[in-house]
């Protein structure tokens, strides 16, 4: 620790061999440690008849998403991120990853790339120049940064989640939401220039 207090030196972060995912070990025939549900359940356990004027509780396949999700934009049209929420919680649910990932980590990826979508779409409609407020003259669109910032932060998310699968899968899997919906995009942008 420096005199200032701050800590230096050291190992720098993500320095080092990357971890190998679940299933590698598995097939390698390495040890491998598999997250159970059952590890995350307190030591004591209390029994039906102990619980008095006990709330019928019933279980939720999956949480519903938030109302921001799908709140009404400017031009009236909803954001539409509840649809890749729900499209991000079954992919995790078919590897069984669902319980690992915390519902609002989904919320924000599906947030984050639905507003690097919009900006797309205003790229597209309103090209790749502006009007500079003061001087009058071309500038780069500010959608363009905005564009950028949203991808990397959709980027940023959807590695953390997709590393928490990867850590916790215990089958091989194939695919990947976000080529679904890049594949979406572009065959909706494709479909809108045919009409």
């Amino acid at each position: 620790m420096a005199k200032d207090g701050t800590n230096r030196g050291g190992r720098r972060i993500r320095a080092g061999d990357k971890p190998q995912p679940l299933a590698e070990k598995i097939v390698a025939g390495k040890t491998a440690k598999v997250l159970d549900t059952l590890e995350f359940r307190p030591e004591s356990q209390l029994e039906a008849g102990e619980l008095d004027n006990a709330a019928d509780l019933y279980g939720v396949d999956m949480p519903s998403p938030s109302d921001y999700l799908s709140a009404r934009q400017r031009d009236g049209k909803p954001l539409g991120a509840d649809a890749l929420f729900i499209e991000t919680w079954s992919w995790l649910k078919e590897r069984g990853c669902e319980k690992f990932v915390n519902p609002r980590l989904i919320e924000a990826y599906a947030q984050a790339f639905t507003r690097y979508i919009q900006c797309e779409e205003a790229i597209s409609t309103y090209g790749l120049l502006g009007k500079h407020p003061t001087t009058g003259g071309a500038m780069s669109s500010p959608f363009v940064q905005m564009s950028q910032s949203f991808q990397k932060q959709a980027n940023l998310i959807w590695y953390g989640i997709f590393d928490i699968v990867k850590q916790n899968c215990t089958t091989a899997f194939v695919g990947n939401p976000q080529d679904d919906i890049m594949e979406a995009l572009l065959s909706g942008r494709k479909g809108g220039r045919n009409k």
